[in-house]
């Protein structure tokens, strides 16, 4: 069911290696900042908590295959510190993206190469047409990232976030 097998060089500063229980302290730790939800609400994961989701979501998908679910640790490659994750839940030909960047790293356009590598990789090897996600009406820095995606905002709204999709692709 996983597509995610290999890690994919997405740029020269970062690489995505698929997400696995064998990296759970470095995304624990990166995660584990109240400041990453002002925007998505909630709170952090706990360890075991964030340990179980991994675990799910490294399966690949749910049993009846309805969906494709991929996952990854953005590392940066000159000293392998991981940055941050990106994601996508394929149907079909439609990918619904996230990426979050951990605190300390952000501002660097980690997530915006991040996002453009995962991208990239789900259109040329998974087969996906289009994208869609669902940013925060006031995360300004969500919305640029899916703006240089192709993205766009739409009326539709998911969970009181703004759906944003990419266009329709040619036939």
């Amino acid at each position: 069911m996983g597509i995610v097998s290999d890690q994919i060089e997405v740029s020269p500063r970062l690489r995505l290696v698929p997400l696995s229980t064998d990296h759970l302290d470095e995304p624990f730790s990166l995660l584990d900042d109240p400041a990453l939800h002002g925007f998505t609400g909630g709170d952090p994961r706990t360890r075991e908590e964030l340990d179980r989701w991994i675990r799910a979501v490294a399966a690949g998908g749910p049993p009846d295959r309805s969906e494709r679910w991929c996952n990854w640790v953005v590392v940066r490659r000159d000293d392998d510190a991981v940055v941050g994750t990106v994601q996508a839940t394929v149907v079909g030909s439609e990918a619904s993206l996230a990426w979050v960047t951990g605190t300390a790293f952000q501002g660097r356009g980690y997530a915006k190469e991040a996002a453009a590598g995962m991208v990239a990789w789900l259109r040329d090897l998974a087969g996906v047409t289009r994208s869609r996600a669902a940013i925060h009406p006031d995360h300004r820095a969500s919305q640029a990232i899916a703006r240089s995606l192709g993205l766009a905002p739409t009326d539709e709204i998911d969970d009181g976030e703004v759906v944003w999709r990419s266009p329709v692709a040619e036939p």
